[in-house]
């Protein structure tokens, strides 16, 4: 069996969850993050046990670095159309940095316990420095900062997921898309880069113990619009792909606290020509998965607006999707909660108190609606992506407005 992991980088995180984990069961632990944070948050597998690999998987059977990429490539440059990957190989249109062993084994200053910023099953993730240009190790402080994720040899779940992030990020771009800056393949050596978050991660802010930063309502509110408009993004016609596991771990903040969607190790092509759905193994982490996808294996877009929607209601509420800490019945949040989200005089029990006193009862309200519409049973009756951005997008504008409402009264107090 399988775990999801995430990985905490010092101040920033990255999160990955592995291709082939099964109906995983988030635990009501503190501090997970993306590709980078610092205390981790593991998922545990609530599943038989995975079906054999198939001989492909073998990580000595893929192609050499050099098929991969252009190294004189500039990171910021994405100008090939998005291909759908082929499973088991790497895509030849990926814009991506080819690293060296040698360089990223320099940046980290030999993958030194002084710069390790998380880890899990397939492997770890150190923080490094290169000058982006020459693809060269440079002192700390200097040249780009990095988050080189390091799997272990042999790890055969780890290589799939490797391979899926480089497949995705690195032929899609967008500002809310955490970026996949290059790789290394050499012998049984696999490792990523990607860009260092300054903020870390959503879950970061919202459920670490002891943490001075609490996330205001206007910033919650920004987060997810830029959550939002990364799943709008890959459900576009053009790029058509399904994330399938959008948590508020895999949601890293930059300097300005703008939301990006990391973690590509489940994402699905959507769709194509007359079919309405992909059906697939059930994966993914217990109390974000769509019912109808839980059921029958069908995955749609629609499925993602669900896990949105779950971690729209998580930034709501400052509440774990899963949290066995919580009595008896309130376990899993979307179960506790929907029944006081169409409710204009209950909703603050579901509000996070620390929040009180930043927002419109008419905000409230929209917002709380909109996470109660994306959490609907049938999936034909939740909004696209699109409708959420303009939802969002709405109620960012209006933050600013002066408050006409009364400062709301919670009615438990």
């Amino acid at each position: 069996m399988t775990n999801t992991i995430f990985f905490n980088l010092d101040n920033a995180s990255y999160s990955t969850s592995s291709s082939d984990s099964i109906l995983s069961q988030q635990q009501g632990q503190e501090g997970s993050g993306l590709a980078v944070g610092e205390a981790s948050s593991s998922s545990v597998v609530v599943a038989a046990a995975a079906r054999a690999i198939n001989a492909w998987i073998h990580p000595s059977s893929w192609v050499n670095r050099e098929q991969v990429g252009n190294p004189d490539q500039d990171f910021s440059s994405n100008t090939t159309p998005f291909t759908s990957p082929s499973e088991g190989k790497i895509s030849h249109s990926s814009n991506l940095k080819s690293f060296s062993f040698k360089v990223l084994k320099t940046a980290t200053k030999n993958f030194s316990p002084d710069y390790l910023l998380g880890e899990g099953s397939f492997g770890k993730v150190f923080k490094g420095w290169i000058d982006e240009y020459k693809l060269t190790a440079t002192k700390p402080g200097r040249g780009t900062a990095v988050a080189v994720k390091r799997l272990q040899q042999g790890s055969f779940q780890g290589h799939r997921e490797w391979l899926a992030e480089i497949n995705y990020l690195g032929q899609l771009y967008h500002p809310n898309l955490v970026k996949l800056l290059g790789y290394c393949l050499e012998d049984e050596e696999r490792l990523l880069v990607y860009e260092f978050m300054s903020r870390g991660s959503l879950d970061n802010h919202l459920f670490r113990r002891n943490s001075n930063c609490q996330l205001p309502w206007n910033i919650r509110l920004n987060i997810a619009l830029g959550a939002a408009k990364a799943l709008a993004f890959l459900h576009s016609a053009e790029v058509n792909v399904i994330h399938r596991g959008c948590h508020n771990s895999d949601i890293l903040l930059d300097l300005n606290y703008n939301g990006k969607l990391s973690d590509f190790g489940l994402a699905k092509d959507g769709p194509t020509g007359d079919k309405s759905h992909v059906s697939t193994r059930v994966m993914g982490t217990y109390g974000y998965l769509a019912p109808e996808y839980v059921a029958t294996g069908h995955l749609t877009a629609r499925s993602d607006v669900f896990n949105f929607g779950v971690v729209l209601l998580e930034m709501l509420s400052g509440r774990r999707a899963i949290d066995m800490n919580r009595p008896p019945g309130e376990h899993n949040l979307v179960d506790w909660a929907k029944p006081y989200l169409n409710h204009k005089h209950k909703i603050f029990r579901v509000l996070d108190s620390r929040l009180e006193g930043q927002y419109s009862l008419a905000a409230a309200q929209k917002a709380v609606n909109l996470a109660f519409h994306c959490l609907s049973m049938e999936a034909k009756f939740r909004p696209n992506m699109d409708e959420v951005v303009k939802e969002l997008e709405e109620l960012q504008d209006s933050k600013d407005k002066k408050r006409k409402d009364p400062k709301p009264s919670n009615p438990l107090q």
